[in-house]
């Protein structure tokens, strides 16, 4: 018996090690067969919900804004480092792509007009309600799908990578939502779900 408890344990301990780095304050909140998932407190979270909220974000929103980055803020690198119809702007990271065919703002623009989309970093209004006209025009299963893989998202949205990405927000949306009566829809605490960038 003692063999296999041991036994067990070594056999767990490449899925220990292998994985994203986790700030120290980090607490885990409940295992997945996904990846880690876990919580920690940001200084200055709760305000930035709270700009969020006001500018008509649900949890959905919040989730993916806390999913793309830690302070649900513009502060990367621009375009995501990416240009054309893979740049990312605002605090969801919304391809450029996605964004001229789904938002009438952006109708008739091209490839090329990608730094058009950078609004979205100073406007988080905007940003919000364009999030909002992009998942009403492509429904909510395919714009998760152009959202994570473009293009090719959009034409083939049933991959294994896109599936890990909805359940992260996901399970980011449900904390929000059902855990701590809502506090955390207000509170410093960030969620964080181990789904590696793209």
């Amino acid at each position: 018996m003692r063999f296999f408890i041991v036994s067990a344990a070594v056999a767990l301990l490449p899925g220990l090690v292998i994985g994203s780095p986790v700030p120290e304050n980090a607490t885990s909140i409940e295992a997945r067969t996904l990846g880690q998932t876990g919580s920690y407190t940001v200084s200055g979270l709760g305000a930035r919900k709270k700009q969020l909220i006001a500018c008509g974000a649900n949890e959905l929103d919040m989730a993916i804004a806390m999913l793309e980055t830690e302070r649900m803020s513009t502060d990367y690198t621009y375009g995501d480092g990416k240009s054309g119809d893979s740049a990312n702007f605002g605090v969801f990271k919304q391809n450029w792509g996605m964004l001229r065919q789904s938002v009438s703002r952006y109708s008739g623009k091209s490839a090329n007009d990608y730094n058009t989309g950078a609004e979205l970093n100073s406007n988080l209004c905007l940003d919000i309600s364009l999030r909002h006209e992009s998942m009403n025009h492509f429904g909510e299963g395919l714009w998760f799908a152009g959202h994570r893989n473009g293009a090719s998202g959009l034409a083939n949205p049933n991959t294994q990578d896109i599936q890990n990405y909805k359940d992260g927000v996901y399970w980011i949306r449900n904390q929000l939502q059902y855990y701590n009566n809502e506090a955390d829809m207000t509170s410093d605490v960030r969620f964080w779900v181990d789904v590696p960038a793209i």
